[in-house]
C-alpha cells in the first residue's frame, strides 16, 4: 500500500467516524467500543467456550495413551463358606440272608475358605503401539488448538461485524428519519403555496406520495435495527448499548495482496490443524500395524489363603513369569484391511491439506478485492455526497422561482438521502472487510487484536494432566 493510499485510508477512516456518529447521541461514557465487544465476546461467547472445551478434552487423551507404559495393578479377595455333611456304615446279613446295617457313623465339616491375591502386569514389548498412541494424541491435541483458533477467528469476526451492521442500522435509520422530516417540510411547504395558487394538486399528491414512500422506507429501516441488535445479543451475550464507530485495522494488514497470501498459506489455522489431523492419521497406519507384530508382557501374583475349619492352614504362592505372544493369523485377516483402510484415510488427509491451503487462497484474494473496492466506493461515495447536496441546494432554488418542479426536487432529495446510505454502508464495509482480511490469514485473534482481557493459554491445563496417573478431579476443581 503506497503512502497516497494509506493517507487516504485514514481520511476514510476518520470520515466513516464521522458518518457513523449521527445516531450517538448520549455521553462517550455510556458508549462501548468496537474492542470492548470483541474482549466481551472473547469471555462468553458459546461456542468458543465449547471449542475450549474441546482442547480439555483433547488433552485427557495424552496421559490416557500414556497408560500403555504403566504397569496394572489388581487385588482380588475372595471369601467363601461350605457345608458338607457324610454318614459311613458297616452292613450285613442275618441269619435268613437279609442285609442289614450292623453299624454307623456320620460326620458333618464347615469350610470357610479365605483368599488374597495381588496381581501385577507389565507390557515390555507392544509393537510400538503405545509409542505411537502417545504420539498421535499430542497430535489430536495440536489439531485441538487450531480448531480452537479458527473458532476464536470465527466468532471474533462475526462479533465485529454484528458491531458494525447495529452502528450501520442506526445510522441509515436516523437518515431515514431525516429524510421523513425534510419530506414532511417539503409537504408542508408545497400545501402552502398550493393555498394560494402557486402549484398544482398533483405537485401536493407527489409530495405526499414521497414522504409515505420515506415513512415506509424509514419501518423497514427500523425493522433492520431490531435485526442487527437480535443478531449482536447472539454473537456477544448482550444486547447491543451506544456503540462507538470503529475503524479499521487496515494497520495489521501486509503492504499488498502476495505477502497476505503467503501468510495466509503459512498461519492459517485450518492448513496447519489439516496438516496436524494428517500426521495423526500416519500414526493411525502405525498403531495398526503394531497388531503384526508380536507382544511381549511380564506378569507377577501373589496369593495368601486360609481355610477356617476345625483345623486350619494357610498357604502363600507367588509367580512371576514373561509372556511373549507372535500373531500368525489374528482376527480372520481383519488387521490387514484395517492397516490399509488406515492408509486410505491418511491419503484423504493428505488432500484435506491441498483442499484448505487453496480455500484460504481465495478467501484472501476475495476478500483483499472487496477491501479495495470498499475503499474506491467510500471515494466515489463521498464526492457523490458534496455534489449531490449542492444540487439539492441549487433545484430548490430553481424550483422556488419556478425553474424546476416537484418531482426535480424530491427526485433530488431522494437521490442524496441514497447516497449518504451508499456511504455509511461502504464505511461500514471497509471495517468489516479489513477484520475478514485478517481472518483469511488466520490473524484475527485477541493477542494480535491486543485486546484488554486475560488470553487464554491452551498450554495450562495440558500440562496440568499430561503427567497425573491418578485423581478423578479436574484441575478447575470438578
Amino acid at each position: 500500500m503506497t503512502g497516497a493510499t494509506r493517507s487516504r485510508a485514514g481520511s476514510a477512516a476518520a470520515v466513516s467516524v464521522a458518518i457513523l456518529a449521527i445516531s450517538l447521541t448520549v455521553p462517550p461514557a455510556r458508549a462501548q467500543s468496537i474492542e470492548q465487544t470483541l474482549v466481551q465476546t472473547y469471555r462468553n461467547n458459546p461456542d468458543l467456550n465449547a471449542a475450549r472445551a474441546g482442547v480439555r478434552v483433547a488433552n485427557e487423551g495424552v496421559p490416557a495413551a500414556l497408560s500403555g507404559y504403566r504397569p496394572s495393578v489388581n487385588a482380588t479377595v475372595t471369601a467363601a463358606g461350605q457345608y458338607s455333611e457324610s454318614s459311613v456304615g458297616t452292613r450285613g446279613t442275618n441269619v435268613g440272608g437279609v442285609p442289614v446295617t450292623i453299624a454307623g457313623s456320620r460326620s458333618a465339616a464347615r469350610l470357610e475358605p479365605r483368599a488374597a491375591t495381588l496381581s501385577v502386569t507389565q507390557t515390555l514389548y507392544d509393537g510400538n503401539r503405545t509409542t505411537n498412541t502417545v504420539r498421535q494424541a499430542d497430535q489430536n491435541v495440536l489439531v485441538a488448538r487450531e480448531t480452537l483458533r479458527n473458532t476464536e477467528q470465527t466468532v471474533l469476526l462475526s462479533a465485529a461485524t454484528a458491531h458494525m451492521n447495529v452502528l450501520r442500522e442506526q445510522a441509515v435509520l436516523e437518515l431515514r428519519r431525516r429524510n421523513v422530516e425534510v419530506l414532511r417540510e417539503q409537504l408542508r411547504a408545497t400545501r402552502d403555496r398550493f393555498n394560494v395558487g402557486e402549484v398544482t394538486r398533483t405537485d401536493v399528491a407527489l409530495a405526499e406520495s414521497s414522504l409515505q414512500a420515506a415513512i415506509a422506507t424509514a419501518t423497514v429501516a427500523e425493522s433492520d435495527l431490531a435485526n442487527a441488535r437480535a443478531v449482536y445479543q447472539q454473537q456477544v451475550g448482550v444486547l447491543p448499548s451506544r456503540l462507538v464507530p470503529a475503524r479499521t485495522v487496515e494497520r495489521l494488514l501486509p503492504r499488498n495482496l502476495d505477502s497476505a497470501v503467503v501468510a495466509g498459506q503459512t498461519e492459517h489455522p485450518s492448513i496447519i490443524g489439516a496438516r496436524h489431523g494428517a500426521d495423526a492419521q500416519m500414526l493411525q497406519v502405525r498403531i495398526a500395524e503394531s497388531a503384526l507384530y508380536p507382544t511381549l508382557g511380564l506378569s507377577g501374583t501373589v496369593t495368601r489363603a486360609a481355610e477356617q475349619a476345625v483345623t486350619s492352614g494357610q498357604s502363600l504362592t507367588a509367580s512371576l513369569g514373561v509372556t511373549l505372544t507372535i500373531p500368525i493369523f489374528a482376527n480372520g485377516g481383519r488387521d490387514y484391511a484395517t492397516i490399509r483402510q488406515a492408509k486410505e484415510q491418511y491419503g484423504q488427509r493428505r488432500i484435506q491439506i491441498e483442499t484448505a491451503a487453496a480455500s484460504v487462497r481465495q478467501a484472501v484474494m476475495q476478500s483483499w478485492a472487496a477491501l479495495e473496492a470498499a475503499r474506491a466506493q467510500i471515494q466515489a461515495a463521498e464526492v457523490q455526497v458534496r455534489s449531490q447536496e449542492i444540487a439539492v441546494n441549487g433545484i430548490r432554488e430553481e424550483y422556488k422561482v419556478g425553474q424546476r418542479t416537484i418531482i426535480d426536487v424530491l427526485n433530488a432529495q431522494q437521490t442524496l438521502t441514497e447516497a449518504r446510505v451508499a456511504l455509511v454502508r461502504a464505511q461500514r464495509d471497509r471495517v468489516v472487510l479489513s477484520y475478514s482480511v485478517l481472518s483469511a490469514m488466520g490473524r484475527l485473534n485477541a493477542p494480535r487484536l491486543a485486546l484488554r482481557t486475560e488470553i487464554f493459554d491452551p498450554t495450562q491445563h495440558y500440562n496440568q494432566v499430561r503427567d497425573q496417573w491418578i485423581g478423578v478431579r479436574t484441575p478447575d476443581g470438578r
